[in-house]
């Protein structure tokens, strides 16, 4: 049976719309597939999540050093910094360490830190138990907050074909703004309802 040229154009139109919705769907899922991939893998210096402290038996008698390292987005008016440079602990050890922030702003900022490990063989060995990172956070106008990291070093590393010599590693943040909060509803109110002002010469 042939097609008429009207049913052609309608058959393309429909494959075109199927190629498109596709397309669509896929570069949705993408993000949240390679954020899922590279917790699990480690990939790109991810660094991978542990809900409890290694037993005392897991910690080898080898060291290694952790380095921090801090940035802050260029919208973001906040100083970032780390409170230690490096910390050298047995692999297996939890190690605590802290972060500074202070919001140099005349505003409230909400900001959220993102991170990685160097070299980025090390991220699937590198496990974090409490981390400011985890959740966004708020500072006031001129705001100073100390913020902690509680981590430690899968013992895995040390027979790992890849990662064995690592015994540096370097955990780099950099705080991004997620946004500012909402006023809250009473003082909005009082916003709303205050008297318009007229500016005169």
């Amino acid at each position: 049976m042939r097609l008429l040229p009207t049913d052609k154009n309608q058959r393309v139109v429909v494959q075109l719309v199927g190629v498109v919705l596709t397309m669509g769907a896929l570069a949705w899922a993408a993000v949240p597939f390679y954020d899922w991939f590279c917790r699990v893998t480690g990939y790109a210096g991810t660094t991978q999540v542990a809900t409890a402290p290694y037993a005392d038996s897991e910690i080898l008698d080898e060291t290694i050093t952790v380095r921090f390292d801090a940035n802050t987005d260029t919208n973001l008016p906040w100083t970032f910094r780390p409170l230690q440079t490096h910390m050298t602990l047995r692999i297996g050890e939890t190690g605590l360490a802290y972060y500074e922030a202070i919001n140099n702003s005349d505003h409230p900022i909400i900001g959220r830190a993102s991170y990685n490990v160097a070299p980025p063989v090390a991220g699937s060995f590198f496990y974090k138990i409490e981390c400011f990172c985890f959740t966004e956070q708020l500072l006031e106008p001129g705001e100073r907050m100390e913020m902690p990291v509680t981590f430690e070093v899968d013992p895995a590393i040390a027979t790992d074909r890849d990662a064995s010599k690592v015994r540096d590693i370097t955990l780099s943040y950099t705080f991004h703004q997620y946004g500012t909060p909402e006023p809250a509803p009473a003082a909005q109110a009082a916003l709303d309802s205050a008297p318009a002002t007229t500016r005169t010469n």
